[in-house]
């Protein structure tokens, strides 16, 4: 007997392997199968997981009128006769044999996909949403906007900072001050001014200081916490307080307010919003520095464009959203032409104003071109990621597999990748960077940066501005581009239809650079830092 996969008779002897009445030809038969057929094999392995696990609970099926049911007791042991015994003993031998074969499958479906099986997780509980003028005491790494925030300290030494807590209370602080974020439902302050507007979904809300318990009944409300001095003012709907130094808790309705301090009676007030009015001014005094941003990177832009070695420069600063040429505004722009758009959709950059790539389908990439051999190259996008939905996810990829040309993607576990690829078979190097875009990274503004220095002899992978893997580069130059694609790519010249050359990029992206030479580390974190939304003095937060 001879089975092939797929097939009924495969069917039919796994069924007969996972019930025990594989027959003697069956056993033999699927062995020698799953032996050279690794797709037989993993499908046997999800069969065997899915009658293991319904095996394992045996009252899943069971009949609902329990009272009807023969009892066990009822039911006389059967001696099996000898045919069966030896179906029996060919079955067990079947399945022996074919532990041995997938064994490595099996240990990969079982301890090394544990989040699949578990599902993801995150300690989250906001997102710093908004910030204008913010900066802190010190130079460390911090949360950019959009980022989720765990519980902590955030210290914020002058400025403006929204957190959106996951309740869906909103908290605008003003520098100094000291915020804890204890849960999706809780923050504390230990000193400075905050306001708080809580929607009915976050009925509850809390806020603790040393001189008082805040809590929300549908409301809008600040605090102006300072040493030894709490003051309390509602805005709108009501909230209840209570004295740190006393069990009474009190009610305070709109336009009312109260002040504690350390060793003295509760001190009732009007409420007075004109003390918060810079809070209140968060969105319009943001959208101001947003435009100032954006025309501070335009600048900066302008002068990158001067630099010789700069081949190609999309900053997708388009006039007309429905040009299908992206403009290369590089000063080098005579010699490499303008690219492509095919299909994609225009999407809001990093600025409200400002004009991005969104690749949506797999269809959609740019189409370039760059002709000429380099000893060297720099590649540098700004690229907001909506998910790694392909084993390997490209930034840009040369056509095909011809010598000295380069493949720069993000692999599926969020490592960044840079195959390069030599002359003759087999010639090929590929570096790759740990997996530093997670899951709380996506849909945020990400600068990604890769290095190929054949002067050196180096790889090096860059997120944010940051070295995060440098290489040895076993590959000789010239390097070159041609006919290459952003977000996707062209497989020519591959000759076997493998499902993981469709590598279209699934997110948006609002810049690129393409360099003829090897940016320093410090040219690298200054383009970063002349791209990134916000200005370096926004992000210097301390989370601990």
């Amino acid at each position: 007997m001879k089975l092939t996969f797929p097939s009924r008779e495969f069917d039919e002897a796994v069924a007969a392997v996972c019930h025990g009445t594989a027959s003697d030809e069956q056993a033999p038969a699927l062995n020698e199968l799953l032996r050279s057929d690794a797709a037989a094999r993993d499908e046997y392995i999800a069969r065997a997981e899915l009658h293991s696990r319904l095996a394992s609970e045996p009252d899943l099926f069971t009949d609902a009128n329990k009272n009807k049911m023969t009892s066990l007791e009822d039911i006389l042991p059967v001696q099996l006769p000898r045919s069966a015994q030896t179906r029996t003993r060919n079955s067990a031998l079947a399945l022996a044999a074919c532990v041995a074969v997938f064994a490595t499958g099996w240990w990969a479906l079982r301890f090394l996909q544990p989040s699949d099986r578990k599902g993801t997780t995150s300690k989250a509980v906001a997102m710093l949403n908004r910030v204008v003028d913010a900066q802190c005491n010190q130079r460390d790494e911090t949360p950019r906007l959009g980022a989720p925030l765990e519980p902590g300290w955030l210290r914020l030494k002058s400025g403006l900072a929204q957190i959106v807590f996951y309740s869906g209370a909103r908290v605008v602080v003003e520098g100094p001050a000291e915020v804890q974020i204890v849960s999706a439902s809780e923050a504390s302050c230990r000193n400075g001014k905050l306001t708080a507007d809580v929607p009915p979904q976050a009925r509850g809300f809390r806020v603790s200081t040393p001189q008082m318990n805040v809590m929300d009944l549908g409301t809008s409300f600040g605090l102006d916490v300072k040493d030894r001095r709490t003051e309390l003012h509602v805005f709108k709907g009501s909230v209840e307080f209570q004295p740190t130094t006393s069990a009474a808790k009190q009610n305070l309705k709109e336009g009312a307010g109260a002040v504690t301090e350390s060793s003295r009676p509760t001190k009732l007030i009007t409420a007075d919003p004109v003390a918060f009015a810079s809070l209140f001014q968060l969105q319009s005094k943001s959208s101001a520095a947003e435009v100032l941003r954006h025309e501070q990177w335009r600048a900066a832009s302008s002068r990158l464009d001067d630099d010789p070695s700069l081949l190609s420069h999309f900053d997708f600063e388009q006039a007309d959203p429905a040009e299908w040429r992206l403009l290369n505004a590089s000063g080098r722009k005579k010699a490499v032409p303008d690219a492509t758009v095919v299909g994609c959709q225009w999407t809001e950059g990093r600025w409200p104003d400002k004009h991005a790539l969104e690749f949506r389908n797999v269809s959609d990439r740019v189409r370039l071109s760059v002709p000429g051999e380099f000893e060297s190259l720099t590649l540098a996008a700004w690229v907001r990621v909506q998910g790694l939905d392909r084993q390997f996810n490209s930034l840009l990829m040369c056509d095909g597999f011809e010598a000295g040309t380069l493949h720069w993607l993000i692999r599926k576990d969020g490592a960044l990748g840079l195959t390069v690829l030599g002359a003759g078979p087999g010639n090929v190097q590929i570096v790759a960077s740990p997996s530093v875009l997670t899951l709380d990274q996506y849909g945020m503004w990400t600068h990604l940066a890769a290095v190929l220095d054949g002067r050196g002899r180096r790889v090096a992978h860059y997120i944010n501005g940051v070295l995060v893997r440098e290489k040895a580069l076993k590959i000789s130059p010239p390097f070159r581009i041609g006919a290459a694609e952003l977000g996707n790519w062209n497989a020519s010249g591959f000759r076997d239809n493998d499902p993981s050359l469709i590598r279209n990029f699934s997110g948006a992206m609002d810049e690129f650079c393409l360099f003829s030479r090897a940016l320093t580390a410090d040219e690298i974190h200054a383009l970063y830092s002349a791209g990134k939304p916000q200005p370096d003095s926004v992000a210097e937060w301390k989370i601990n």
